[in-house]
């Protein structure tokens, strides 16, 4: 028997053409797939996450999957994951989401170097999740330092989970704060 039982999905797409300065030639876009599923360990204690953290590959792959298609992948420079698990879950059934939705879009992705952020909650339904995003090749990119608000209205009910995936087109549009920029990346050891 699975250990995934998807309740919902959502799509997020945000497209930012300017924040307060200049229109940009080309908008930024930053995508979140999201799907809420039954916490398969709410309201008791499992001390072994092994097997359900295997099985969300699956889950990881189909997010990642919808925002390369979303997005296209040549055009996929961010990237972050996150968890909400619902109040009768424990912080540990979030944690998961880290091998599981990092190795699902570095795969699609073409194994870039850069540690993939993440965020995660215990919380109630409704919170809104702040995702940090960086650069995929390349953690020190500081343009492409920025963030996503992740969340479902209706989600995550009290044995449930949601998991996320974001991914984006570029840095921030009016970036202009210096330091390492992606076409200076050159130790490629995803930190430089």
């Amino acid at each position: 028997m699975s250990l995934i039982e998807i309740r919902k999905r959502s799509l997020t797409i945000e497209t930012i053409y300017h924040d307060g300065g200049p229109v940009t030639d080309t908008p930024l876009k930053l995508a979140a797939a999201c799907a809420v599923i039954k916490n398969p360990y709410a309201g008791r204690y499992e001390p072994d996450l092994m097997p359900f953290m295997a099985e969300l590959r699956s889950l990881g792959t189909v997010l990642a999957q919808e925002l390369v298609d979303t997005l296209g992948k040549d055009n996929i420079e961010v990237y972050s994951k996150a968890a909400i698990v619902g109040v009768n879950g424990e912080m540990e059934h979030g944690a998961v989401w880290h091998e599981a939705g990092g190795w699902a879009m570095r795969t699609l992705l073409g194994d870039p170097k850069a540690i993939v952020p993440a965020a995660k909650a215990v919380a109630s339904a409704g919170y809104r999740l702040m995702v940090p995003l960086h650069y995929i090749h390349a953690a020190y990119v500081r343009s492409h330092f920025n963030s996503m608000e992740v969340g479902i209205q209706d989600a995550p009910r009290p044995n449930e989970i949601l998991f996320a995936l974001v991914m984006g087109t570029g840095g921030r549009v009016h970036s202009r704060l210096g330091g390492l920029t992606k076409d200076k990346v050159s130790v490629h050891d995803g930190q430089r």
